[in-house]
């Protein structure tokens, strides 16, 4: 099982989560472009996807929010790769050119802001969005996301962010492999991205929601996060 974080994490922020999948999965853990490890590599959401699929190799692919459409591009790109898809507050993207520009001019604010203050300020200012509000300091790994650069994820933010997304929708369902889509109980934007994600995939899709949890389900709620998808892996 291939595990893809989001913005200003690392391979190192799964918690928990991690080490209960572990007790029955071979876990591969990777820090994505401009971030931990990885801080230095270049590269936009497609290549980002490629080069996930070529480390990670054939297997289940897990991705959470800027993860998760990573894991999308390349269930897309290399499905060959992709035996099963799980999505955790994901999106297929902005459905209109204007919503695109928008989000990469916002996107384009918060790197220019990043750039200014520091990695320190900018994290504590990301884990206090409301997106976040359910995250502990322990689940928060504030520590963990420290480990950053400011040139990394100012990076990732112009490259990878949700404006430079292409809108997947259209082809959602060309999607082979089953799809298990997640969202928190009180993440009610993308509890309504996923359903849409599933509808958009056919019948092979599947979602769930997470109870006791907004966006970072695997985090807030992680041993009810890794029981739904044992439960999906299972049937």
């Amino acid at each position: 099982m291939v595990l893809l974080h989001g913005f200003t994490q690392t391979r190192r922020c799964w918690g928990s989560f991690a080490d209960d999948l572990a007790g029955d999965h071979e876990l591969v853990l990777l820090d994505a472009p401009g971030h931990g490890d990885s801080s230095a590599v270049v590269a936009d959401l497609d290549t980002s996807a490629l080069l996930s699929g070529a480390v990670g190799g054939r297997g289940i692919y897990l991705g959470y929010s800027m993860g998760g459409r990573t894991a999308l591009h390349l269930a897309l790109a290399r499905p060959e790769l992709v035996e099963r898809l799980i999505l955790i507050g994901a999106t297929g993207g902005l459905d209109t050119d204007e919503q695109q520009a928008q989000r990469r001019a916002a996107d384009e604010q918060l790197a220019q802001r990043l750039e200014s203050i520091g990695v320190e300020r900018f994290v504590d200012e990301w884990l206090q969005l409301p997106l976040f509000a359910g995250l502990d300091e322990r689940s928060a790994h504030r520590e963990e996301r420290l480990r950053n650069t400011v040139e990394g994820l100012a990076r990732s933010l112009r490259t990878c962010g949700t404006g430079t997304q292409r809108p997947l929708w259209d082809e959602l369902g060309a999607l082979g492999m089953p799809v298990l889509v997640l969202a928190g109980e009180a993440d009610t934007k993308f509890r309504d991205l996923g359903r849409r994600l599933c509808d958009s995939i056919g019948a092979d899709a599947r979602f769930e929601v997470v109870p006791a949890s907004g966006h970072s389900t695997q985090l807030e709620n992680p041993s009810g996060t890794a029981a739904i998808i044992r439960s999906w892996l299972d049937d």
